[in-house]
């Protein structure tokens, strides 16, 4: 392997995270990637300052020009956009949990999608890969000046709704694990005390599959919802914990067949959101990762 494929390869994670964190595709992501090695290929590596300064401000760009077409099929989405959810391994150590947890959440990644394309680049350069203002006015091809506004803009556009609670990870496994059991068992009260009074279910069918168009509210609905699941499906309902987006979710099988990638906020005692993946296209690389 040579030295120019060796620096790309090392990287690649960096640059697929880019790419994931705008598009909310792993599908998606890896064809930003691909698209930037062919650009790698065609300029001369060696004449550059910094090839990962060069890979990064490439990768944006191709990522902002996907998601500016993105935008457009999104407008004619079936019911609620979700992004295509991340199976990871357990974080090693509390920052890990943190750091992953936080940008990478299916919560976080929805509310990015209320930015435009160049406001969202400008974000995640500045907030979450730490870019000074002169490599975001770089990639972007805009004044530092300019970038600080798009920043600004887009942290007031995003506070109000960003997760508020903050919830140690033992904390938030012990709850989801009583709540998948209790899911199984059909337990409609158990059900009910773990769900806040004005709790929210989203889910993304994508038109594939029955879904709501909208926000389900009511801590006492979505239990119902959980109940009329366990009822229909009996024996053939399972729902195991695994580490989506780097915070614990669940995975629910019916028959065998994985059917929803469930992630969650909690306040630390109660659940306040749930965001349940259904999209069957969405669901396919996860599924087919697990090798069952």
């Amino acid at each position: 392997m040579n030295d120019t494929s060796t620096t790309f390869n090392r990287l690649r994670p960096r640059l697929k995270g880019i790419a994931y964190r705008m598009l909310g595709s792993t599908a998606e992501a890896e064809e930003v990637v691909q698209d930037a090695w062919l650009r790698w290929h065609e300029a001369a590596p060696s004449a550059l300052d910094s090839a990962e300064a060069w890979l990064v401000a490439v990768t944006t760009r191709i990522s902002i020009d996907r998601l500016r077409a993105a935008k457009v099929q999104r407008e004619h989405y079936i019911g609620t956009w979700l992004p295509e959810p991340l199976l990871s391994d357990s974080p090693v150590t509390p920052e890990q949990v943190l750091e992953r947890a936080d940008d990478v959440s299916v919560a976080f990644l929805s509310l990015l999608e209320r930015l435009a394309p160049e406001a969202r680049a400008a974000y995640l350069m500045r907030e979450v890969f730490d870019a000074d203002y002169d490599e975001v006015a770089h990639t972007l091809g805009k004044t530092e000046a300019a970038c600080r506004q798009l920043v600004h803009r887009a942290k007031i556009q995003l506070r109000e709704e960003r997760p508020r609670y903050v919830v140690p990870r033992e904390t938030h496994l012990r709850l989801l694990r009583s709540f998948a059991e209790a899911s199984m068992r059909g337990d409609f009260a158990a059900l009910k005390s773990m769900l806040a009074d004005d709790a929210e279910l989203i889910g993304d069918g994508g038109g594939k599959v029955p879904s709501f168009g909208k926000p389900l509210e009511g801590g006492q609905r979505i239990a119902q919802l959980y109940l009329a699941t366990a009822l229909r499906c009996g024996s053939g309902l399972q729902v195991e914990l695994a580490m989506i987006n780097g915070a614990w979710g669940l995975l629910r099988f019916i028959d065998g067949v994985l059917e929803s990638a469930q992630s969650f906020e909690t306040d630390g005692e109660r659940i306040v959101r749930i965001h349940a993946q259904r999209n069957p296209d969405k669901l396919a690389a996860l599924a087919a990762s697990l090798n069952r």
